[in-house]
């Protein structure tokens, strides 16, 4: 009796404990044994990410952070890489963290301290960080067997998966992409009018010249045309499913007004010409979301292109439509 008794003690202890046994992975700060050391095109050095081993029965994610940020908090962006969360949120919901993979397609930011202006440059540009995500994306594939991804894109990670798909003619490779708030129709910042203090090289440096800005200044450039028109992905329907989450209320890119701690500048592109840009982030052919009041959701600066990355909101919508 008593050897039953303590049987039963034991199993109870086990069902106990199974909860803990059984929670989610956590999603790391580094690639697993055996991925491909991938080099950054410009830095010249391996980028950085997150990945696991492991089994894999749903389709692997790529999450792809925004311009001037990391795929998780480095020591130079230690108040960033909040996209790390979002894929933590899919781990702690059904997703295996060998599903779950980040890509850092500008580096962990360190250079960005002795030259402010990098962070409208070239190596910020969408050009520059194509190869690496065509080169990730491969390697994903072939370290996971799948035979899609699906992408989560904040702010220009989602343009840049689009370019990527644009360029490789890459839509077969995609099952679902996640836009967050991403640059598809401009960004307010890099006007020649003088209240755009983004111009200052204290402020990235986001001239008309710029790299960055060539690109995605204006509605009207031959980035965005291209990447718009009909050979363009997402844009206009196709065999990828998306989901564009945008700022309806404000967003620092896009809206001429105050976000969190940041003033508004004039709405004027890059060739001097006044351009509403409230509906960059919004995509034809696209599931669209619009949120508000997201700024409460930047524990740092207070603003909505940001704390929408990091909003319950978001994180449910993502869930939810990749789950399907």
């Amino acid at each position: 009796m008593k050897r039953l008794v303590h049987a039963l003690t034991l199993v109870a202890a086990l069902a106990a404990t199974a909860p803990a046994a059984l929670a989610a992975g956590t999603v790391g700060t580094g690639f697993p044994a055996g991925f491909p050391v991938i080099e950054d095109a410009t830095l010249q050095r391996p980028v950085i990410g997150f990945g696991a081993a492991g089994p894999v029965s749903r389709v692997p994610v790529i999450f792809l952070h925004g311009n001037n940020d990391v795929p998780y908090a480095t020591a130079c962006s230690p108040t960033n890489g909040r996209i790390q969360a979002l894929a933590q949120h899919l781990a702690d919901n059904g997703w295996a963290t060998s599903e779950l993979w980040g890509l850092g397609y500008q580096g962990d930011q360190c250079d960005l301290p002795a030259d402010q202006t990098l962070r409208a440059r070239i190596g910020h540009s969408h050009q520059a960080n194509v190869p690496d995500l065509r080169r990730f994306v491969a390697a994903v594939l072939a370290y996971t067997g799948a035979r899609q991804v699906d992408i989560v894109g904040h702010s220009m990670g989602a343009t840049l998966a689009r370019e990527w798909m644009r360029q490789d003619d890459a839509r077969h490779l995609v099952r679902r992409l996640v836009s967050i708030d991403g640059p598809h129709h401009g960004i307010i910042n890099c006007s020649p009018d003088p209240a755009n203090f983004y111009q200052l090289p204290a402020f990235g440096g986001f001239t008309p010249s710029a790299e960055l800005c060539q690109e995605v200044g204006s509605p009207d450039t031959p980035f965005l045309r291209r990447l718009n028109g009909p050979g363009g992905s997402a844009e206009h329907g196709g065999p990828v499913k998306v989901l564009a989450i945008r700022n309806a209320d404000t967003s620092f890119v896009y809206f001429p007004s105050q976000d969190g701690v940041l003033p508004g500048v004039p709405a004027v592109d890059s060739y001097g010409r006044p351009t509403d840009f409230s509906r960059s982030a919004a995509l034809k052919g696209a599931k669209g979301l619009d949120l508000t009041g997201q700024g409460a959701y930047d524990p740092v600066l207070g603003t909505a292109h940001l704390g929408i990355l990091n909003s319950p909101q978001t994180w449910q919508a993502v869930r939810e439509f990749l789950a399907r």
